[in-house]
């Protein structure tokens, strides 16, 4: 695996729908079914790209991180304004700060070896900690979770 870009993001403001899940109670396909056909209700709506965002409680040690970790998952877009929300979503604020952006190629399936390297081996042996922000996935307007050649942004708070 490439060694990641590192990178100052600003602040984000996103619309975003929401689920409770775990990996061993994975909802993903079942946000994304909710919120991808309704994309277009978002007004003041910032570039093409989707956010997928893994929110952790407060006190949330990635150390502790067993199957059965329950966190928030979120689609998004980002926006301009929150001037109108649709019904069923949420405004969100992504937090600003340094990241470590990785690039994971190949299905959503295979992101297991993405994370165990990212978590395992790049940060303990490099000269950042892991932050208390979020981390998230930035995917293109047409990404497809099952399509061998996909390409998704992996931005991992570091400081």
């Amino acid at each position: 695996m490439q060694e990641p870009k590192i990178v100052e993001s600003p602040e984000r403001k996103l619309i975003a729908m929401r689920r409770r899940m775990s990996l061993s109670n994975h909802k993903v396909r079942e946000l994304w079914q909710g919120f991808r056909p309704r994309v277009g209700e978002i007004a003041d709506r910032l570039g093409s790209d989707f956010f997928s965002i893994q929110h952790y409680p407060e006190d949330f040690k990635m150390a502790d991180f067993r199957p059965t970790t329950e966190f928030d998952k979120l689609a998004a877009v980002e926006v301009s304004s929150y001037d109108k929300i649709p019904e069923d979503m949420e405004s969100y604020e992504l937090a600003g700060g340094k990241y470590a952006v990785f690039i994971h190629h190949g299905p959503a399936s295979a992101f297991a070896k993405t994370f165990q390297y990212i978590y395992n081996v790049w940060i303990p042996n490099s000269e950042y900690e892991l932050d208390k922000r979020d981390q998230f996935e930035i995917l293109g307007p047409n990404y497809r979770p099952d399509d061998p050649d996909a390409e998704e942004e992996v931005w991992i708070p570091i400081r």
